[in-house]
Parts: C-alpha cells; sequence; structure tokens
C-alpha cells in the first residue's frame, strides 16, 4: 500500500477486536492512512462517502457488504481504485482474534496489490444440439427443447421406443464412440448410424447401419447413462451429461442446455510460449510433465518446421511443441505448476501479480508485529466457505494463520512456494477438498519437492513445512491449523522482488533460503521428476558429436564455436531428458538435484579436445581423436576403398582439400584395388538354402 490510499478496518458492530497499534504500524510501513469504524456500513457511511471525495485508493475491510460500498462510490462518481478484503472471517472472528492485528496488516497490504485483468476466449453456439440417448427419455428432453435447439436425437437402438406421431426433429440411431471439440465446436464420430424406417409402427425400425461417420454440433446432451465421451466431463462446457433414470438430474441438464445458446466468454487460464517448450526435437520426446497431468485434454503435441525453430542452440532442429486449447481448457493450472521453462504460465492471475500479493501478506504481517505466520492457500468455492463456517460456529482461524486465495490449487507452482518460505512462512498448507479435483497432482508433486529442498538445506521441522489438508469439516480444519503451533521460521525472511519468469523466482527464492540457513551452498538431492539437475556425460564415450546442443531448449548444453568443445550450465537444466534420448553413444544421464553453489551458474567444459589441422591449409575442422578412430575402424575393417594408405591419409585433409586432391592429386578412382563382387538376393537365398542342408560355401 504504497499508493497513499485510505484504509478503513470496522470492528462490526465491535463483534471483533482491533489491534490499533499492530494496525496502525502496518499501515504506515506501506504508506496508507488508517481509519477505524464500528459501524461503516450503515451509521458512519458518512466516513466512507467523505474519504471518496479526496479521490485517493481505498481499501475496506468488508466484503459482504461490497455491493452496498459499490453502488455509494458509483452514485458518488467515485472513478478511483476501491478494494475489499475480508478481515471478519478470516481474522477477526476466532479465539485468537485479539492478537490477530499483525494478520490484518498483512491482509490489508495483500488486498492492495493490482490484480491485472483476466484475457478471455469467445465461444459461439447457434444452438445445434445432438441428444444422445437409449430410450424416451432423450425424446421428452428433446420436445422439451425443441423450441429452443436445433436437435438431432441419437439413439442407441437397445431399447424399443415408440415412434412420434410427427417428425418435428430428426431422429436416427447410432452409437457415439467418441468426440471432440468444446461448444460451439464439436465434432461426434458414430458408429451403427442408420435412418429410422418411415413405415415403424409399434417402435422404431432401423435401416443398414454405418460406422465412422461423424456430426457436428454446438451442444452435446448426453443421456445414455454409458461411459462419457470426455475426461473430467463436469468440466467440458458445451457436454451435458444425466443418469436417464435420475429425473431430476435431467431435467438439470435440459434447463442446461437450453441456456447455450450465443456468444460466452471464459477466462483464458494459461498462456503458451512456444519457444520455451522442452517437449520434443527431431521426434524424440524430453518433457511430457502437461501432457501427463491435464485431465481435460486439452493440450496436444505438435510439430514445427526447422525453419520456425526460434531456440537458441537448436537450430535446424524440428521441434515438437505442446498447444494449449482455450476452449478446452478448465483452468486447474496442472501444466503451469509443473512446466519447468515457464513455456506455460496461469493467467488468471499471472504468477508474478499472484507472488507480489503473497510477498505483500508475509511482509505486512512481519511490518506489523507478527511472526512465524503460516500461508493458507484456498480457493474461493471450497476454502472461502470453509473458513466462513469455522468463523461462524468454531474458532476461527489461528492469529498467525495467513489465508491467500488463489484460483485454482492446481496453479501453486514452485516458486510460489519457495517464495512463501523465503518471504519469511515457517510453512505452508493447501486446502483442499476431502475428494481432491482434477488437477491437483502437479502441486502436490511441487510439495515434494519444497520439502526435500528444506530438509536439504537444515530447515525441516518436527511436522512438514508445506503439506495439504485435504477435508470439507471445517471443524477439521480449525483443528489442522491449530495443531501447527511448532512450526517456526528460524530463518531470516528476505524481501526480493518477484521478477521474471517463475523458474527465476524460484531460484532467486531458494537462493535466499539458502543465505538465511547458513548452511554452506552445496548440492541437495531432489526426487524424481524435479525440475532441475545435472545432465552427467560419460566423457569416455562422448565423440563430441554436439548433437545434445542442438536439441536443448534451454542452452543448458552449449558448443564452444572456436574449439571442439561441449559445455553445460547446470543451472539452465530442467531435466527435459531431450539431451539423453538424442545423443548417438548414449552416454547422458539425468541427475535431479538442486546445486545452490555459485558454479551452477557458470557454464563447466564437459570435454573438450585438440582440434584436427588440415596438413594442406591448415584450416580447423574436426578433432584428431575422432579422425583417428575413423581411420582406426576403416584398417580394421580393411574396407576395399581405404587399404592404399594415400587414400586413408586423405581423410586428415579438410572437407575443401579433400575435393582438390580428389580432382588434382593424382587419384585415380578405379585404382583402388579389386572391388568385391556384387551381392544379389538371390546369393543370400542360395546361402540360406545351402546352410539348410549342411552344405558347405
Amino acid at each position: 500500500m504504497s499508493d497513499s490510499r485510505i484504509a478503513f478496518v470496522c470492528s462490526c458492530e465491535d463483534t471483533m477486536d482491533l489491534d490499533g497499534k499492530a494496525l496502525s504500524r502496518g499501515c504506515q510501513a506501506r504508506g496508507a492512512e488508517l481509519r477505524t469504524a464500528e459501524q461503516l456500513c450503515r451509521s458512519q457511511l458518512d466516513r466512507f462517502l467523505a474519504a471518496l471525495e479526496q479521490g485517493r485508493p481505498v481499501t475496506v475491510a468488508c466484503t459482504q457488504e461490497a455491493p452496498l460500498f459499490q453502488q455509494e462510490a458509483e452514485a458518488a462518481g467515485f472513478a478511483g481504485t476501491l478494494d475489499f478484503v475480508n478481515l471478519r472471517e478470516q481474522a477477526g472472528w476466532s479465539r485468537e482474534g485479539a492478537e490477530a492485528g499483525p494478520k490484518m496488516a498483512g491482509l490489508l497490504a495483500a488486498a492492495a496489490v493490482p490484480m491485472p485483468p483476466v484475457p478471455l476466449v469467445s465461444l459461439q453456439s447457434q444452438g445445434v444440439c445432438l441428444v444422445l440417448g437409449r430410450d424416451e427419455v432423450a425424446l421428452e428432453a428433446a420436445r422439451a427443447l425443441q423450441e429452443k435447439l436445433d436437435l438431432t436425437v441419437l439413439l442407441t437402438g437397445e431399447a424399443a421406443v415408440t415412434p412420434a406421431r410427427r417428425v418435428e426433429f430428426p431422429v436416427l440411431k447410432g452409437v457415439a464412440r467418441g468426440a471432440t471439440g468444446w461448444l460451439g465446436n464439436f465434432t461426434v464420430t458414430v458408429d451403427q448410424a442408420a435412418a429410422a424406417s418411415p413405415a415403424s409402427r409399434t417402435h422404431y425400425l432401423w435401416g443398414e447401419g454405418k460406422n465412422g461417420t461423424t456430426s457436428r454440433c454446438d451442444i452435446i446432451l448426453d443421456l445414455t447413462g454409458r461411459a462419457p465421451l470426455f475426461p473430467s466431463h463436469e468440466v467440458r462446457q458445451g457436454y451435458l451429461r444425466a443418469d436417464p433414470r435420475d429425473a431430476a438430474a435431467v431435467a438439470k441438464a435440459v434447463a442446461a442446455a437450453g441456456e447455450l445458446v450465443g456468444t460466452f466468454d471464459k477466462p483464458r487460464f494459461v498462456t503458451m510460449e512456444a519457444g520455451l517448450c522442452a517437449h520434443s526435437r527431431n521426434r524424440r520426446t524430453g518433457c511430457t510433465r502437461c501432457l501427463d497431468l491435464c485431465p481435460t485434454g486439452a493440450i496436444t503435441s505438435l510439430t514445427a518446421a526447422p525453419a520456425a525453430s526460434a531456440l537458441p542452440g537448436a537450430q535446424g532442429a524440428t521441434r515438437d511443441f505442446v498447444e494449449v486449447s482455450a476452449e478446452i481448457c478448465a483452468g486447474c493450472g496442472a501444466c503451469a505448476a509443473v512446466c519447468p521453462t515457464g513455456a506455460i504460465t496461469y493467467a488468471l492471475p499471472p504468477a508474478d501479480a499472484l507472488a507480489r500479493r503473497m510477498r505483500a501478506l508475509l511482509m505486512g504481517y512481519a511490518e506489523a508485529g507478527g511472526r512465524d505466520g503460516i500461508l493458507l492457500l484456498h480457493d474461493e468455492a471450497h476454502g472461502e466457505a470453509l473458513m466462513d463456517a469455522l468463523a461462524r460456529h468454531g474458532e476461527g482461524l489461528p492469529a498467525r494463520v495467513l489465508p491467500l486465495r488463489v484460483n485454482e490449487m492446481g496453479q501453486v507452482d514452485l516458486s510460489l512456494l519457495a517464495g512463501a518460505f523465503a518471504w519469511g512462512a515457517a510453512g505452508v498448507r493447501l486446502l483442499l477438498p476431502a475428494r481432491r479435483g482434477h488437477g491437483v497432482e502437479g502441486a502436490l508433486r511441487n510439495l515434494g519437492y519444497i520439502e526435500a529442498a528444506l530438509a536439504g538445506l537444515g530447515l525441516a521441522a518436527p511436522l512438514p513445512r508445506a503439506a495439504a489438508i485435504e477435508t470439507d469439516d471445517p471443524f477439521a480444519l480449525g483443528e489442522a491449523l491449530y495443531a501447527l503451533a511448532p512450526l517456526r521460521a528460524g530463518w531470516t525472511a528476505d524481501s526480493f522482488l518477484p521478477l521474471g519468469k517463475p523458474r527465476e523466482v524460484m531460484k532467486q527464492a531458494f537462493r535466499a533460503l539458502a543465505a538465511a540457513s547458513g548452511a554452506p551452498a552445496g548440492i541437495l538431492p531432489m526426487p524424481e521428476k524435479a525440475p532441475f539437475g545435472l545432465a552427467r556425460v560419460a566423457t569416455e564415450g562422448c565423440t563430441l558429436c554436439l548433437a545434445c546442443t542442438m536439441v536443448c531448449p534451454t542452452s543448458a548444453f552449449t558448443a564452444n564455436p572456436d574449439t571442439p568443445q561441449l559445455r553445460f550450465l547446470e543451472d539452465a537444466c530442467v531435466q527435459c531428458g531431450l539431451c539423453a534420448a538424442t545423443c548417438p553413444e548414449k552416454v547422458i544421464t539425468l541427475e535431479p538435484r538442486l546445486n545452490l553453489a555459485p558454479e551452477a551458474a557458470q557454464p563447466v567444459v564437459v570435454k573438450e579436445e585438440e582440434p584436427a589441422a588440415c596438413p594442406r591449409c591448415n584450416k580447423l575442422f574436426g578433432t584428431k581423436a575422432s579422425i583417428a578412430r575413423v581411420k582406426a575402424k576403416l584398417t580394421a575393417s580393411a574396407h576395399w576403398m581405404f587399404t592404399d594408405p594415400q587414400r586413408l591419409a586423405v581423410l586428415d585433409l579438410c572437407e575443401d582439400c579433400r575435393v582438390v586432391e580428389a580432382t588434382l592429386g593424382g587419384m585415380d578412382p578405379y585404382a583402388a584395388g579389386e572391388r568385391p563382387p556384387t551381392r544379389t538376393t538371390e546369393d543370400y537365398l542360395r546361402e540360406a538354402e545351402r546352410a539348410k542342408r549342411g552344405e558347405g560355401g
């Protein structure tokens, strides 16, 4: 809050204690003016209106009455910034409410951090609906929708269905084998597709079926009772599914389908920078973290031509990168949470904006006198409902538990977790439903990484510092949070700004933690799939072909343009595995680890050899060792083209001088000795037949 804003904190008719000293200390540290009230939304509303006249940014510590304050601000013509924060349920209504002054100051500081606007993607639906069913339920649903939608009914044919007296919409037979797309752009593949006979009497009679037909539609209403057509079908917009035996569920689906006509805006949850993607090169698969975790199938692999490559160190390599369909993406954030290069980042809000709000929360809490805060990351639908119930019917949140809302729990990446501890948090808890939602696996994996790093730095505690609380019970949530009393930070918080990509923020946070721990900078072993580590090269088998440098997406492997040399920068390695998959000698292995030593930020020479100089023009080309290996192999195999030492000596020449030697040096291409006879297929078949009979050659 460095924009000279006014912060209103209301005791809500004295139902919560306000620590004026802590609040004043926190607001002053942020350059804000603290104003208090007891009933700001009613009898003291004039104080709010008077503040609006000053034109300064305003933060009101109340979310319950936010619509009223917004209405009054609009009526007053207020064009400034108006923010709201919930201090009552998240701090004041608690058995430790009298001690929650520092937390209130931190929440006020976090609320003042602006969030960028949400990017949107539009979906267009013309109301073309495909109703999938098995019996009369599908026909009844279609009749209910025929005034709103353009309908086609597709029955599986497993039940005898009485034909309608009038054909008001097409009724066909078929089984939906699969589907792709989204609201406004579905394609359904149908097997056994057949039309009904117009002479159908007691039940539909179907013609001859055809497999592999396709149907395009805007909406799919699935009443077959069969397996869903999409993974995580609950979040696929435009695909509505209900059990035909559940009348209430069918009615709800029918009502929802009738509303899906027009233009719909949905958030563009993630942004994609293909140039950073480490998925694949030259048809060699590297990183698949996002593809493995995406619950909706919104991520697919695409191939770009070599000319499109914009990666340093990857020129001329065919790139396979991933594409995220904004229309299908449901925003779980799993891809962004595990992307090692920052190619995929979360946009609701962006990771750097959320990190700034987290930093303000933790630093504002500390500036007001708070210590050993526990960061509680939660979403709106599940987390805020639990905290509200705990505040109203239980003991409320502990005074040092600092709640921070995220859009989806799956978006929590390693930079946020590492940053939280570097900015002073003694612990981090992710509040999840008892039944895990879609896409949280990546966030849970990151909890394991941060725990391993903290343990390696000597910052482990009697309880896990980073963990999840999975519950739907507010009282169980309270018990779990009050049980975190033993967690203490024990290190000095840093105040670095979260600048750059999430990976850069993560590195900065880990280095700050290493410095704060007092432990010597060293190497910390990490679990499998950690996004940093060493690509170890068995140098005795390396031929300096430099294939690894051509595919490395982050330039962790690089060549020296002046001398035969392979260099490696550990700080840049994301453990994608492309180097190991591409290496023709198979001498590269991956070792996940976190190297906090300064040397990790400097390229090291993995292998170098003496360059070979052309004896004719003195041009440097290749290496002496590689030329010697080739000559040794040709000599050992007694290759007919190189039995003459003069011919073998040509390999010592550079590519230009070899041409000169071949044309002007008197080399007779027909004087290379007797060539071996040409062998045909008949020769091989004849020898095989003789071998069967046991005859000699």
